[in-house]
């Protein structure tokens, strides 16, 4: 058997274990001085990682390992879009690392984010739920090592605590609705998988089993209860990441297995999808009100984010799935370009994250206030920004299948969104502030990191061809 032609189909994950490990070893052998440039050194990696995987080596689907590993176009756009995500998340990571009590940890911090991002891609190409869990796994347990790293500062071992347990029983969940598929169906093949479910009660439990171990790492209602908390203790910039790129494949994944495995039992999903997406955009506008630390606000923005992304997969379609894809490239732009500005507030003012700490900014920091302001319009969905565009396309996307009133509810949400997004723009250019945030000028690594960021949000909604890309590369439509 030619193994060397079957691993061209693993070509990203190959790819990225190669970085991992050129980072590990690089973290073993570099001195004090070579230290200085690892930055730098894994952030090249990352973009010759992008360029050598942005392109899809294949453009048919293929199964590999007897079909435990599915190789698909858009499951290659997926991760090139997760890896552009990380390496953003890097820029902005630079000034926390370079504190005095995180810059001898900065190895640890780029393996362990490199690691899950593997795990997301084996998550992403499982045909086989063994894969899937394992994939899940290796995307679960550095997070929480990410999350608890300042273990000595603010709440970051109290965050880490609470999503490894949170994690620990939706897993445990999700394992245990695997086992009786299995034990119904007597295969754990995604492609085999269909033939043997009859929407039995024992496979109802299943799917409802499965759907709450997606639904933690997706932070929806009523799974969400880690978020706020979690999203406040650990560090801004693993914060940023758990917020896009764990929610971005795991939502992909989501979509995947129900049209895939459970198509038999689509009604029953896309009722549990229904009453979900009401819940998490309803509740998490609600409470996103109420919140001070914006942190925790972005926590809740968050929830209500992948809300509207299940709208996508509710539709079940191919004009979904792009749809969805579309929706988390944007989403990633506008909420790492928030978090950028965060972090990079944090950094300078030593924790400032309340949004009265907001007040005046434009006054001293007028590019952080409009960078911030665009990242909010965008994900409040005002035109011309690219939120506007991404919702557009999945309330499309729900509505041809016949959820009008769905999307008629998500409507009403995001006007609601729109007030507390509001909220933070009002503080940062009308509330007036007798001692606000000084102004200071931000290191090149994090300007690049927002420069990206503000361009994603302004040229994804105007050059119309991404969309058609997207599409034309993952279905040949």
């Amino acid at each position: 058997m030619d193994y060397s032609g079957i691993f061209t189909y693993m070509y990203s994950e190959i790819a990225l274990i190669g970085v991992i490990v050129a980072a590990l070893l690089y973290d073993l052998a570099a001195g004090e001085k070579g230290r200085r440039f690892f930055h730098h050194a894994v952030c090249v990696l990352m973009l010759l990682f992008i360029a050598g995987t942005v392109v899809p080596y294949h453009k048919e689907t293929a199964g590999i390992f007897g079909g435990m590993y599915i190789y698909s176009p858009v499951g290659s756009i997926v991760k090139s879009i997760l890896a552009i995500g990380t390496l953003i998340v890097f820029l902005q990571a630079e000034p926390w690392l370079r504190r005095e009590d995180t810059r001898f940890k900065r190895g640890e911090f780029y393996v362990l984010v490199l690691s899950t991002l593997l795990g997301m891609d084996f998550m992403i190409s499982a045909g086989h739920f063994m894969m899937f869990f394992l994939g899940l796994e290796l995307a679960s347990v550095p997070m929480a090592c990410l999350v608890a790293f300042d273990k000595y500062k603010g709440n970051s071992a109290e965050a880490g605590a609470k999503y490894i347990l949170s994690a620990l029983f939706a897993s445990g969940l999700m394992l245990y609705g695997i086992s009786f598929l299995y034990g119904t169906t007597g295969t754990l093949y995604f492609e085999d998988m269909p033939a043997g479910l009859t929407g039995s009660p024992l496979q109802i439990l299943s799917l409802v089993f499965f759907f709450v171990g997606l639904g933690f790492k997706l932070s929806l209602v009523p799974f969400h209860l880690w978020t706020a908390d979690t999203y406040q203790g650990a560090p801004t910039a693993v914060t940023s990441y758990l917020s896009v790129i764990s929610k971005g494949a795991a939502a992909f994944a989501l979509m995947v297995i129900l049209v895939k495995v459970f198509a038999p039992m689509t009604e029953y999903w896309q009722l549990m999808l229904y009453i979900v997406i009401v819940l998490s955009i309803t509740v998490a506008n609600i409470f996103a009100i109420r919140q001070k630390n914006l942190k925790r606000f972005l926590a809740f923005s968050s929830i209500s984010q992948a809300g509207y992304i299940m709208l996508a997969v509710i539709s079940g379609t191919p004009y979904g799935m792009t749809s969805l894809i579309f929706y988390v490239l944007v989403y990633m732009a506008a909420n790492l370009a928030a978090f950028g500005v965060i972090g990079t507030i944090e950094q300078h003012t030593h924790g400032k994250v309340s949004m009265d700490d907001y007040n005046g900014l434009y006054s001293t920091n007028p590019k952080l206030a409009v960078t911030m302001t665009l990242a909010l319009f965008s994900l409040a969905g005002i035109p011309p920004f690219a939120g506007f565009f991404s919702k557009f396309f999945i309330f499309a996307a729900a509505f041809e299948e016949g959820f009008h009133v769905l999307v008629f509810i998500a409507l009403i949400n995001t006007v609601i969104s729109l007030y507390y997004y509001l909220l933070v723009v009002k503080a940062m250019f009308i509330n007036r502030n007798d001692s606000p945030v000084a102004t200071f000028r931000s290191d090149g690594s994090t300007r690049l990191g927002l420069v990206l960021c503000l361009a994603g949000v302004l040229a994804l909604g105007i050059v119309s061809s991404i969309f058609d890309g997207i599409n034309l590369y993952a279905f040949g439509m």
